[in-house]
């Protein structure tokens, strides 16, 4: 099974820093149309978000769950099947101490993509990942991902050096690009 990984926060999202409540989630244009047309074209759809605001104290685990859910059920109600969410709640220089450590799964680690594979046994030369920074190109060209798109607006273009495909300005554009939109 081929997978699209999608970061949250600038893909999914509009990124409004660290989001505590489901009232503050506001989906991208075209990102829930975008997302139902790789469910259509066969992909797995992986979300996989670092989470610092957990080990930083900002919400807890509980809320963040919480918030996870209500994302997947309005998904699913239009069409959009998540087969799997991942998040890393680490960050190094965290306050709440079991948090607070250097992982595997933060990205640029390729831990939260590593574990979708084994879990859902994920084709990763076929699997494409869509992220906002550098850290996500990272972490799917160490976990063997076979294409990557960075979303970027014209005035953040970064070394692109890393990427293993191109630059978008939206998820929408990506599935455009992949001729998903008809």
């Amino acid at each position: 099974m081929k997978a699209v990984f999608l970061d949250r926060d600038g893909v999914i999202n509009v990124d409004k820093g660290y989001l505590s409540r489901w009232e503050d989630f506001e989906f991208l244009p075209g990102a829930v149309d975008a997302m139902r047309r790789f469910v259509q074209a066969g992909y797995a759809l992986v979300i996989v978000t670092n989470q610092s605001g957990l080990a930083r104290g900002y919400y807890s685990v509980a809320q963040y769950e919480e918030r996870a859910s209500r994302i997947k059920g309005y998904l699913e109600q239009r069409g959009v099947h998540i087969t799997g969410m991942y998040y890393c709640p680490h960050y190094k220089d965290g306050i709440i101490e079991e948090l607070s450590i250097q992982c595997e799964c933060r990205k640029p680690a390729p831990g939260m993509l590593l574990k979708a594979q084994s879990d859902y046994g994920l084709d990763m030369a076929h699997s494409i990942l869509v992220g906002d920074k550098i850290s996500d190109i990272q972490a799917a060209n160490a976990a063997g991902v076979g294409r990557s798109y960075l979303v970027v607006s014209d005035m953040d273009r970064p070394n692109l050096a890393q990427l293993t495909y191109g630059v978008v300005e939206s998820l929408f554009e990506c599935a455009d690009r992949l001729g998903l939109v008809k």
